[in-house]
């Protein structure tokens, strides 16, 4: 396996590590009427939790 396999292959992790974080995150927040605070052009938003955008489903033999 070549230096490009393994980071391409590591890349798929990580990017898939995020989205499952991200998932679990939003579900937290949903369950605890919590809202979703980030940074859009510089400036802090609040989301409410009804308003958090569904994710995408991350599961594969890599997150477990």
């Amino acid at each position: 396996m070549g230096i490009n396999e393994q980071l391409r292959e590591l890349e798929e992790k990580v990017n898939l590590g995020l989205k499952e974080a991200y998932r679990k995150m939003a579900e937290f927040k949903k369950k605890n009427n919590s809202p979703l605070v980030v940074s859009r052009n510089g400036k802090v938003v609040s989301i409410p939790a009804d308003e958090i955008l569904p994710t995408t489903n991350a599961k594969n033999e890599y997150v477990k």
